[in-house]
């Protein structure tokens, strides 16, 4: 389990692939898992070294320097790597096989993990990166000891998994123009900081080296080219990219390490765990307006972070959140932008992806979500949630007030109290389904918040157990015979909550208008009163549908 979750926070975000990339046998040279990623053109090898207490021991030196060894024995000679398969487990010998090839004959890079929940010493560290630095072909070793572990654990949580390891950010270089890099150390807070250039081309193979995980510390998703910001910088690209620099307020990202070295005869920048926090929509624009063939550069601020995991997240927490809503005014932030990186957003996001729901926790277009998953994947946003239970918990009127109240801090803890799926599934079909009824019926829209609090009540008590909760929210889904019922039980509700309006709007000029007679407060008791008196044939009806409602679910529940 440990080295799933490892896998799962590292490498890849798809548990059956690595879940399938373990080896768990027996003659596997201490290799616990190969993990083959074609997008990145990488081979992942990972040993594991569970211990119940972290940071507590030594971790053993021939064990490190024996995996760092599998560098030279997956790129050596035929020979060699036929004498290191020798007695191996057939089940782990195929999957050396196919990783040998891609790193011989596809050009794949060798990335090995060596995780532990022990301590790693550094001059350890040093000697297996110098051990895997012999090997003929591009590898290289990463060690995670115990403390690091601990940091990954909480990117995890902050749902920065797989974070992205490491990015060459080329210097900018170009005719006519000197670029230099300019390097802030703050003593008392202990943070580097970097400024320097990166052309667009630059930009775009970053992009395309990381995807969107680059981006999972940032509270939006990629707005769109619709956007009026957005607008501009395509047309700064299109009539006069060698002013981009100067118009773009540039790329702002936080990094684990940070140092500037010489590759390839070119100055970059290599970050560790490097998370953009603001310049999204500069990174994609300037990638999808192919930036391969630009003359723009961009100004870019890199960010180094010293994180201790024995002091926990909170100071590294409020700094990023304090940057993101400082650099981020041209698009301007709501209070649901800022809730999105919050951890009971991140843990619905994963229960809601176990139904196939793909949870919007930031705000971006759902057509841009829908290029990032699967074609059968449910899209819902944490706005369309809110507004389900808050529908059925809280008093209409705070709904009618507008989403974005439903993020401030007052209510927040109200609307998203669990993590549970169940907890929003329910309220998310039901809220589907009143307003499935109110389509075509303008008067019917302005009362559909009150009309799903009080249907609320009722289903509820139906839908209790899990089996019944699954009917419901499958047969909503399918639009299967158990609805009919419902939407039956439902259309009476709104017939009575208009009729309840009118008895109530009071006399002549004075009658309140059904917009504003809805969002008074306190409409949901004043309604139950009205059904067991004066709209009790409404009511009589919606149960005795409800009632027909339950029997077609616990036959399909059964």
């Amino acid at each position: 389990m440990f080295l799933l979750w490892f896998l799962s926070a590292t490498v890849t975000d798809n548990e059956n692939e690595a879940a399938a990339a373990l080896t768990g046998h027996s003659r596997d040279k201490g290799t616990d898992a190969v993990l083959t990623d074609d997008r990145s053109k990488l081979v992942c090898v990972v040993q594991g070294k569970y211990h119940k207490k972290i940071n507590k021991t030594n971790e053993s030196r021939p064990d490190v320097i024996s995996f760092a060894q599998l560098a030279c024995d997956l790129h050596g000679s035929d020979e060699e790597f036929k004498a290191f398969l020798k007695e191996i487990d057939a089940r782990v010998h195929e999957k050396f096989r196919h990783a040998r090839e891609c790193l011989r004959k596809r050009g794949y890079r060798l990335k090995l993990y060596f995780v532990t929940t022990a301590k790693c010493s550094s001059s350890l560290v040093q000697e297996a990166e110098q051990r895997c630095r012999r090997a003929e072909g591009p590898a290289d070793i990463e060690i995670f000891d115990g403390r690091r572990v601990l940091l990954m654990l909480s990117d995890f949580l902050d749902g920065v998994a797989p974070p992205v390891p490491s990015l060459d950010l080329p210097l900018e270089v170009g005719k006519g123009v000197t670029s230099e890099c300019h390097r802030r150390h703050d003593a008392r807070e202990n943070i580097t900081a970097w400024i320097f250039s990166m052309n667009a081309s630059a930009v775009a193979d970053m992009y395309d080296a990381a995807g969107i995980r680059l981006f999972a510390r940032n509270v939006r998703g990629f707005l769109g080219k619709s956007t009026q910001v957005n607008r501009g910088m395509q047309q700064t690209l299109s009539d006069e990219p060698w002013n981009f620099w100067y118009y773009n307020n540039g790329i702002t990202m936080i990094c684990d390490r940070a140092e500037r070295i010489s590759v390839g005869g070119r100055d970059v920048m290599r970050v560790s765990n490097p998370q953009i926090i603001n310049g999204q929509q500069t990174t994609r624009t300037l990638h999808d307006a192919d930036g391969r063939e630009s003359t723009a550069a961009v100004l870019v601020k890199a960010i180094m972070v010293p994180r201790d995991p024995r002091a926990g997240s909170e100071k590294f927490d409020m700094l990023v959140s304090r940057i993101v809503a400082a650099t981020n005014w041209q698009n301007a932030i709501r209070a649901s932008d800022l809730m999105a990186n919050d951890r009971r957003q991140i843990e619905i996001e994963r229960e809601l992806r176990k139904f196939n729901y793909f949870y919007l926790r930031k705000r971006q277009s759902k057509s841009e979500a829908r290029r990032f998953i699967g074609a059968h994947q449910r899209v819902v946003t944490k706005e369309e949630i809110a507004q389900a239970v808050a529908g059925c918990e809280l008093d209409s009127a705070i709904v009618r007030e507008g989403k974005e109240g439903l993020f401030e801090e007052h209510l927040y803890s109200k609307v998203f109290p669990t993590s549970d799926p169940y907890f929003y599934l329910n309220r998310f079909r039901l809220k589907y389904e009143v307003r499935y009824c109110s389509k075509g019926y303008p008067e019917r829209a302005y009362a559909t918040w009150l009309v799903l609090q009080i249907m609320w009540s009722s289903v509820a008590r139906i839908i209790r157990s899990k089996a019944l909760a699954d009917a419901f929210r499958e047969s909503s889904e399918r639009n299967t015979q158990p609805i009919g019922y419902l939407r039956d039980a439902i259309k009476p509700m709104f017939r009575a909550a208009l009729t309840f309006y009118r008895y109530k709007k009071g006399p002549g000029e004075k009658a309140i208008d059904v917009s504003t007679f809805f969002k008074r407060k306190g409409l949901g008791p004043e309604f139950e009163t009205y059904l067991r008196g004066r709209g009790r044939a409404f009511n009589k009806t919606s149960e005795k549908r409800l009632d027909r409602f339950e029997t077609e679910l616990r036959k399909i529940a059964s």
